[in-house]
């Protein structure tokens, strides 16, 4: 099993930044690609961006593409989304996710969620 703890979430104004961090414990050999979803109030989970192994390939939504980040640091057993320029749109719960593959397709572990308000 492998543990996912989502962690710097909270209200902010529009234009503002936040930055999520995502701690991975347990069998962390078992994770290579990981990822970072949402999910709005009344809305599906989408995804919001992806990033292999080795840190090599990263993969956006449009909707954030040129302002948000994902970045991951092996060593720490973590993960961040820097989320910049935010827009009351980008309201929801954050959920970080691991796969098994290197660049993620399916995913088989989830956090419990942060959440990120973004006020106008």
């Amino acid at each position: 099993q492998v543990q996912l703890v989502e962690s710097g979430g909270g209200l902010v104004q529009a234009g503002g930044s936040l930055r999520l961090s995502c701690l991975a414990s347990g069998r962390t050999s078992e994770i290579y690609g990981m990822g970072w979803f949402r999910q709005a109030p009344g809305k599906e989970r989408e995804f919001v961006a992806a990033i292999s192994w080795d840190g090599g390939m990263t993969n956006y939504a449009d909707s954030v593409k040129g302002r948000f980040t994902i970045s991951r640091d092996n060593a720490k057993n973590t993960m961040y989304l820097q989320m910049n320029s935010l827009k009351p749109e980008d309201t929801a719960v954050y959920y970080c996710a691991t796969s098994r593959q290197f660049v993620p397709k399916t995913y088989d572990y989830w956090g419990q969620g942060t959440q990120v308000t973004v006020s106008s």
